[in-house]
């Protein structure tokens, strides 16, 4: 419907899995009427784009106005947990962590670079169609403006026009790959070798480090194919179809960075993976074994830690608490463990300065957090650009959700594209198991791309 939709559209942030309080609502965006950005090589004497993002919002109302949003949304007949009354949608790409904390020197991202996408964006959005999936129903608001509801006539419009179509195949065709350049192994090897040296004299404790594949998709192939693909085979709840004219971020993250709602902060890191086996009682040896496992419990402890203490920088003393530790979360491809950890925030306290105490997330960086990420910038020597950043939305009423752009996908308008993947480095950390892991992570991504088939039908392979 994002296509149907045309001019009155821009972004789609989806829940493609089904069930979970992870999964309850989908997001289809209006065009947005503001845009803030940061370029993607700032000058040293740029302003912060975090603060400006922050002033924006302020200006905003009903925000600021004590607005009473429990009690609006009851005499509209929605539900208390509704997520988006019209706001902002961000994107922050990995490198922002340097404005964050400025003693860090980040290497850019080079295809964003030469594309001029941003560093980081911010739009405001009048109007959306969210769905809810616990219900069935699909909800347009808007936030009362003269734009905001002409936008949102535009959305019921696409809506109406999609169920006339229903039913019918709208898939926009198969993805094919015109060159693929996976990313090589035997300096990922060495850079395993070299964050063990780090390892070894006490630096760091873990670090997650990663390497990019690049690819040309053949001519004709749809970023509306890439995302409908990546979905098929990756579904997930952080699913996000993001289109700049600078370029476009397809997304099928299943994890959360951070969540603010009625006072309340929460992450959701992940750590500990295994792959899914299709004999069930194979499957489930493997969720007991990631359960089990001492070294994944201890890893994952330590993050946890890591994120107690982000949220404990802006939450109320004393209130930061794990409420959820290593559950299992089965997808398509793997097993996940995960934790929940939530603390009170102040009313004193933005929803974005919440943000910015826990991005980037630990879980895609190491422990300790700035010191890990010094050392990826040397030994991965490139910029991340979205793989690690974040997109998220900050709705009027003051609620914010994100995710951790893993499992995702960068396309430049020329139809040139780069993902990462990575993983966890510890001291009895083998780098030819390393660089396995970080192949076996990308399957899921190459399927969808049609890159599992290029290795192997002829696609030029650098």
């Amino acid at each position: 419907m994002l296509t149907a939709a045309g001019k009155d559209a821009s972004h789609l942030f989806e829940s493609v899995t089904a069930g979970g309080p992870l999964s309850r609502w989908s997001i289809l965006f209006s065009a947005a009427d503001d845009r803030l950005t940061a370029p993607p090589t700032p000058p040293a004497d740029a302003p912060r784009f975090l603060d400006a993002f922050q002033q924006a919002v302020s200006r905003q109302q009903p925000l600021n106005d004590g607005f009473a949003a429990d009690d609006w949304l009851a005499t509209q007949g929605l539900p208390p947990a509704f997520p988006f009354l019209g706001g902002w949608t961000f994107f922050l790409a990995y490198e922002m962590a340097a404005e964050i904390e400025p003693t860090l020197d980040l290497p850019p991202f080079e295809l964003g670079a030469e594309s001029g996408f941003p560093r980081a964006i911010a739009e405001y959005h009048p109007a959306a169609l969210v769905r809810d999936h616990d219900s069935g129903e699909d909800i347009v608001v808007h936030d009362g403006s003269a734009r905001g509801a002409k936008l949102a006539e535009g959305l019921i419009a696409a809506w109406v026009q999609a169920g006339k179509t229903a039913g019918r195949d709208q898939s926009r065709g198969e993805v094919e790959l015109a060159e693929l350049h996976p990313p090589a192994g035997a300096p990922h090897r060495e850079r395993v070798a070299r964050v063990r040296d780090y390892l070894f004299a006490g630096d760091v404790f873990q670090a997650n480090l990663s390497h990019a594949w690049h690819f040309r998709l053949a001519p004709g192939v749809s970023s509306q194919a890439v995302y409908e693909s990546l979905c098929r085979r990756n579904p997930a709840p952080f699913a996000a179809w993001y289109r700049q004219p600078e370029g476009e971020i397809i997304s099928s993250s299943p994890e959360r960075l951070l969540r603010v709602a009625d006072g309340r902060a929460e992450t959701r890191p992940i750590a500990g993976t295994r792959r899914r086996d299709p004999d069930p009682e194979r499957d489930q040896e493997l969720i007991e074994q990631l359960c089990a496992h001492p070294k994944e419990r201890a890893e994952h402890v330590m993050l946890i830690d890591l994120e107690r203490n982000d949220l404990g920088r802006v939450c109320e003393p004393g209130s930061v608490r794990v409420d959820e530790l290593m559950v299992v979360e089965s997808y398509a491809q793997v097993h996940h463990l995960v934790s929940n950890i939530v603390g009170t925030l102040p009313a004193s306290t933005s929803p974005l300065a919440a943000l910015a105490a826990c991005f980037p997330g630990g879980t895609i960086t190491g422990c300790p957090k700035v010191r890990c990420m010094e050392i990826l910038a040397e030994l991965e020597q490139a910029g991340r650009g979205p793989y690690t950043g974040s997109l998220g939305y900050l709705s009027n009423h003051g609620r914010l959700d994100s995710n951790i752009l893993i499992r995702s996908v960068f396309l430049s308008p020329d139809g040139r594209g780069e993902f990462r993947t990575g993983g966890g480095i510890v001291a009895d950390s083998d780098p030819a198991r390393e660089l396995d892991e970080t192949y076996q992570k990308a399957r899921g991504v190459l399927d969808a791309l049609g890159g599992e088939a290029a290795l192997t039908a002829g696609v030029p392979v650098g």
